[in-house]
This record gives structure tokens, C-alpha cells and sequence, in this order.
């Protein structure tokens, strides 16, 4: 049953090419041949809105579909997985033609997509891998085991063993550091601690960086959803017990900046973040407003800049593509294995923020103002 539809896609065709997809379309049962965008509707189920970045997620994609006509179902399940499991059940239910999916648990969608496939409804998974599933169709996501080997570069910076270039920095420690990652049942947090601990081994064989209390591994550090409270409750009781024999924390390595927010806080109600008693580098992910505003500060480090505005335009690419009959172009296709098989996936870059190119990469790129750095909070 053929999917073809009469979409223009202007700007998008220059942005990816698409090639065409043989046998049947990965839509609705029922052909939707001569549709316009605005007979179609897209399921986009995102997993909070406690954290600011999926906010911006949602309505990017949402606003990146609209304009191009499309209606589209927005819901987010505030980290509760029953929830996101009702909504995405609702999604299909209600005749959605595709799904873009940024899971809670990336396996606890395998009925819903079984739905979805029984259906003919196409999967996107957004930045999040959905596991243990044959029907997840494409992944859109960041490189995200290069996410956690820029974290840990920008930590190597802060503790001046390497420089900015990589070069190898004037420092040599040995520097007592601690890991944090991030929520088990998110696969992404399996890549960032994997691209972290492989460039920061040479350092801890080499001695100059030690995890002073031992925990060295995933299920040691990991915060359950995330949670920043979780993460500053962790940060007090290894100061409690590892650092109370007058040593101090000289870096901590943390994944997102929720995390490194309550870390921060840990710290600085311990007495660190004084001229006597300075903070250590702390890094971060997604370059929310709060540490952004920390990091010009010179509180916090660094964070990761993942530009959502590009990933909403390659989950909008994907989705149109699909709805055409045809099949997003992959710039990966061994990386990501759900378990079941190897996901098509599309990866777009990061960037690593400092202080000093704040203005270069956040500012002058559109994505904050100069007030809203300035002041912690976007409009």
C-alpha cells in the first residue's frame, strides 16, 4: 500500500539527500497516496519537561512540523513510564502516520512499537536508542560516545593536564577526581561513560588522575532519571566519606548539567568555590541556561553544546521521508545496536563550551542572547 504524498521540500532536500526505498511504505494501513501535509498527523513523545533541553526539543520538532503543515500530537510524560507508554498506545490509537519517540526507558516501549509496526507506522527514535525491539525504523541522534570523550577532554583542560588543542598540558598531578553518569535505562548514558573512561584510562594507569573513592564503575555513579537532587545527594556523601581526611576533590566528571548543577551545590556547601578553597572543574551536557550562566561565571567548567534546532531538522528530514516511501539517509549504520538489530542512524557533531567561546558558539549562533547568559534564564 503506498505512502506517497506531494510534499514540497524546499530547503530540506539541500540539507539531506534521500534515497528512494523499494517494496511497500512504511505508513498507515490505509494509502495515503495524494495526501497534503495537513491530512498527516506526527506522534512526537518526549520524556519530561523537568529539564529545559526537552522542552526545546519538543517544540522544535513541533515547530519545524507545523510550519510544513503537518498536525502533530506533542506529549511529554514527566519521567513517568506508564505515562509515556498510555501516550504513545494514544498516538496510535488516534491514527498517527509517524512516531518520533525520545523514550523514558528505552525498553519499555516494546508493545507500543509493536503496535506501531502491526499498523505500518514508521518509528523514529529521538537522541534516546529504543532497545530490544525490531521495530524502530531510524535513530537521529548526537555521537554521543564522542559526547563523553569531549566531557572528558574538557575535564583533562580544567585540570591543566591537556590544553585546548590536546596538547599535553603543564600539569601532573596526581589530581583526585570523581564520575557521575547518567540513568541506566538510557542507552545514551552507556555511550557518554564508555567515550569518557576510554580517554581518561591513560590518565588513571598513568596515576596522575585517581577516583579517590573507588567507584569507577556505571552502576556505581550512575543517577537514576537523572535527577539533579539525586546527584548532589551523592556528592555529599562522597565528600562524607571520602574526602574526610582533609583531601580535596579536584575535578568531577558529570554528564549533563542538571548533574552538575547539584554537584556544584554539594560543593559549594562544603566550603569549595572560595580563593582558599577553589572549585573544581565540573563539565556538563546540554548547555542549559542555568550553567551556562555558571560556566561565565567561572563556577562551572565547561558543558556540551548539542544544537536541538539541528536534531529536530533531521527527525523532521526522517519523518518526511518515510511519509514519501522512501528511507532517511544513514550516516551511521554499525553503531547502534538496539539488541535486536543494528538501528540506521543520523549523527550530527557537538561542541565543547567554555567560558571563552560562549559568545562564538552559544550567542553569535542564535540559540541564547547575551541577556539571557547574562541572566540564567531564556525568554
Amino acid at each position: 500500500m503506498s505512502r506517497k504524498i506531494l510534499v514540497a521540500l524546499g530547503g530540506v532536500a539541500l540539507a539531506l539527500s534521500l534515497a528512494a526505498c523499494g517494496g511497500e511504505g512504511a505508513g498507515s494501513d490505509s494509502s495515503t497516496s495524494g495526501d497534503k501535509p495537513a491530512d498527516l498527523t506526527i506522534g512526537v513523545s518526549m520524556p519530561t519537561q523537568t529539564s529545559e533541553r526537552w522542552i526545546a526539543d519538543g517544540n522544535s520538532v513541533k515547530e519545524k512540523l507545523t510550519a510544513k503543515g503537518y498536525k502533530v500530537d506533542l506529549q511529554y510524560a514527566n519521567d513517568d513510564i506508564p505515562t509515556q507508554s498510555q501516550q504513545v498506545d494514544q498516538m496510535i490509537t488516534q491514527g498517527a502516520d509517524v512516531l518520533i519517540i525520545a523514550a523514558i526507558d528505552g525498553t519499555a516501549l516494546s508493545s507500543q512499537l509493536q503496535a506501531a509496526a502491526d499498523k505500518k507506522i514508521p518509528v523514529i527514535a529521538y537522541d534516546r536508542l529504543i532497545r530490544d525491539s525490531k521495530n524502530v525504523d531510524f535513530y537521529v541522534s548526537f555521537d554521543n560516545y564522542k559526547v563523553g570523550v569531549a566531557q572528558a577532554n574538557a575535564l583533562l583542560t580544567g585540570l591543566g593536564l591537556l590544553k585546548a588543542d590536546g596538547s599535553k598540558g603543564t600539569a601532573t598531578g596526581p589530581f583526585n577526581i570523581e564520575l557521575f553518569a547518567g540513568s541506566l535505562d538510557d542507552n545514551n548514558a552507556h555511550f557518554f561513560f564508555s567515550g569518557a573512561m576510554d580517554t581518561l584510562k591513560p590518565f588513571v594507569d598513568g596515576g596522575t588522575v585517581k577516583v579517590k573513592s573507588g567507584q569507577t564503575k556505571i552502576e556505581q555513579v550512575a543517577i537514576l532519571r537523572w535527577q539533579q537532587e539525586t546527584a548532589q545527594k551523592r556528592m555529599e556523601d562522597l565528600l562524607t566519606k571520602s574526602y574526610n581526611d582533609g583531601s580535596k576533590v579536584q575535578g568531577v566528571l558529570s554528564p549533563y548539567d542538571g548533574l552538575s548543577r547539584g554537584i556544584i551545590t554539594a560543593l559549594q556547601n562544603a566550603g569549595y568555590g572560595t580563593a582558599a578553597n577553589p572549585m573544581p572543574p565540573v563539565t556538563g551536557q546540554d548547555a542549559e541556561i542555568a550553567s551556562v550562566k555558571l560556566i561565565n561565571d567561572g563556577v562551572q567548567n565547561s558543558t556540551i553544546f548539542k544544537d536541538t534546532r539541528l536534531l529536530a531538522e533531521q527527525a523532521v528530514i526522517a519523518a518526511e521521508a518515510f511519509l514519501q516511501d522512501k528511507t532517511p539517509t544513514a550516516n551511521d549504520t554499525k553503531t547502534y545496536d538496539n539488541g535486536v538489530k543494528v538501528v540506521p542512524s543520523y549523527l550530527l557533531p557537538v561542541v565543547t563550551v567554555y567560558k571563552d567561546n560562549i559568545k562564538k558558539e552559544l550567542i553569535d549562533s542564535g540559540y541564547y542572547t547575551a541577556e539571557e547568559v547574562a541572566a540564567g534564564q531564556a525568554k
